[in-house]
C-alpha cells in the first residue's frame, strides 16, 4: 500500500510533517476566511460589502490582508456610542441653559439676542420690557406685553410680477 506522497517524498516521517504543515495552512486559511467575516458584519452594514469582504478572504491570505487595508476603521457599535454621548452632551448643554447658534454653532445662552461669534440675529427684545422673545411667542412671559409677530419673509416672485418690456 502506497503512501501519498506530496512532492514527491517517499520518506514517510517527512511526508508527515509535510501533511501537518498543509493541514496546518489550511486551518490558518479558514480561520482568516471566519475571522474576515466576522469582522465585517461588526464593521459594515451593507450585506454585499460584507460577502464581499468573505469572499475577498476566500483567496488565501491575500484577500484577508486586502481587507484589512481597505475595512473601515471603527466598529458600527463605537459609533453609535459616540452619537449616543454627543447627543447625551448636546441634552446637558441644552439643559444647562445653553444652546448652539444655528449659523455657526457656538454656544450661546437663551438670553442672547446676538451670536457673540458670528453676529447674527438669534432674538428680538420685547418692546416693552426688553428681555429676549422667542419669535413664535404672541405675548411677552416676563411684562405680559403684546407682541407683533415677526414678518414673514418675502418670497422673490418679483421678475415674474413685473411686465416684460419687451
Amino acid at each position: 500500500m502506497g503512501v501519498l506522497a506530496v512532492f514527491g517524498i517517499d520518506n514517510a516521517a517527512l511526508s508527515l510533517v509535510v501533511n501537518l504543515l498543509i493541514l496546518f495552512v489550511v486551518v490558518i486559511w479558514l480561520a482568516l476566511v471566519y475571522w474576515t467575516y466576522a469582522d465585517a458584519r461588526r464593521r459594515m452594514t451593507d450585506p454585499m460589502l460584507i460577502g464581499c469582504a468573505a469572499a475577498a478572504s476566500l483567496f488565501p491570505f491575500v484577500g484577508t490582508l486586502v481587507y484589512l487595508i481597505v475595512r473601515p476603521p471603527e466598529y458600527l457599535d463605537d459609533i453609535r456610542e459616540r452619537e449616543l454621548e454627543m447627543q447625551a452632551a448636546e441634552a446637558r448643554l441644552h439643559s444647562a441653559g445653553f444652546q448652539l447658534c444655528p449659523y455657526c454653532d457656538a454656544e450661546v445662552e437663551r438670553d442672547f439676542l446676538r451670536c457673540p461669534a458670528c453676529m447674527r440675529k438669534l432674538k428680538d427684545p420685547c418692546p416693552n420690557c426688553a428681555r429676549p422673545l422667542d419669535p413664535a411667542w404672541r405675548i411677552c412671559p416676563y411684562c405680559e406685553a403684546e407682541v407683533e409677530p415677526a414678518e414673514e419673509p418675502r418670497s422673490s416672485r418679483r421678475r415674474s410680477e413685473e411686465p416684460s418690456a419687451y
